[in-house]
C-alpha cells in the first residue's frame, strides 16, 4: 500500500516506522517546510493518506484530500467544529474519511468500557464523576480529543451532567475535565466516580506512541480502496 503522510513530527515518524515494518511504502511526506506540495497530483500517487498535524492546519489538509478524492485517516484534534463540512466534501467527491480522537486499540477498548460503566452508574446519583487527562507539554489542544470523546460518552448516560468544562466543576451539572501537561507523558486518561462511601476509577495510560501509530496504520489498511465515512469501531469490529 502506498501512503501519503501529512504531518511528519514525532507521530508522523512513528507511523512511518510501523508502516514500513508492515510492508507499506511512503510516497509523499508533508510537513511545514513543504506544505505547498500537498496537491491533488501528489496525492494521486498514494492509495491512502494519514493526517496528523494540528488544529490550525488540519481542516485545510482534510479538505484538500477530500477534493482529491483520496481515502484519508485523520488523527488531528481540535478542528471537529468543521467535521460536517469535511463529511459533506467526502460524500461529494467519492473519497473516504475516517476521523478518530485516538487510534490506539487499547484506547478504543477503553471507550467501550467507559460507555458501559457510565450506563451502570447512571441510576446511582450518590456518585459524582470527573475526568483527568495528562499529556506532554507540546500538545497544543486541551482538553485532549480523547478526553472529549470520553466526556461525551459519559454525558450520554449521566443525565444530571449537561456539559463538560475544562476546569474544576463549579455547578453540579458540570462534568469536569482537568488537563495537565507534564513531560514526557504520551497520554493518561482517568474517569473517577466518587461517593462518600467509595470511589470507582478506570484509567488508560499510554507508554509510548506505538499504539497510536499502529492503530493509524491499521485504519489506513482498512480504508484503502473504500468510499464513505467510517470510524475505528468499523476497523476493530465493535
Amino acid at each position: 500500500m502506498k501512503i501519503a503522510l501529512i504531518g511528519y513530527g514525532k507521530m508522523g515518524k512513528a507511523i512511518e516506522e510501523i508502516a514500513l515494518q508492515r510492508g507499506h511504502e511512503i510516497v509523499l511526506t508533508i510537513d511545514i517546510s513543504n506544505a505547498a506540495d500537498l496537491t491533488a497530483a501528489n496525492l494521486s500517487k498514494a492509495d491512502v493518506a494519514i493526517e496528523f498535524t494540528g488544529p490550525e492546519s488540519a481542516f485545510g489538509n482534510v479538505m484538500k484530500c477530500m477534493e482529491a478524492g483520496i481515502p484519508l485517516v485523520v488523527g488531528s484534534t481540535g478542528w471537529l467544529q468543521h467535521l460536517q463540512d469535511a463529511e459533506a466534501a467526502c460524500k461529494k467527491s467519492g473519497a473516504a474519511l475516517l476521523v478518530a480522537s485516538n487510534f490506539s486499540v487499547g484506547v478504543n477498548i477503553f471507550f467501550e468500557i467507559n460507555k458501559k460503566l457510565a450506563q451502570l452508574m447512571a441510576p446511582h446519583k450518590d456518585y459524582d464523576v470527573a475526568l483527568e487527562e495528562i499529556h506532554h507539554t507540546q500538545k497544543k489542544d486541551a482538553p485532549s480529543g480523547t478526553a472529549i470523546t470520553l466526556a461525551e460518552q459519559v454525558l450520554a448516560s449521566i443525565k444530571n451532567k449537561t456539559h463538560w468544562v475544562n476546569t474544576a466543576a463549579v455547578n453540579p451539572d458540570d462534568l469536569s475535565i482537568i488537563s495537565k501537561r507534564i513531560d514526557p507523558a504520551p497520554g493518561t486518561h482517568t474517569i473517577t466516580y466518587s461517593s462518600a462511601i467509595d470511589d470507582i476509577e478506570i484509567r488508560h495510560t499510554a507508554h509510548n506512541r506505538k499504539g497510536f501509530a499502529t492503530g493509524a496504520v491499521l485504519a489506513a489498511e482498512f480504508l484503502a480502496g473504500k468510499k464513505g465515512i467510517y470510524t475505528m469501531s468499523d476497523v476493530l469490529g465493535f
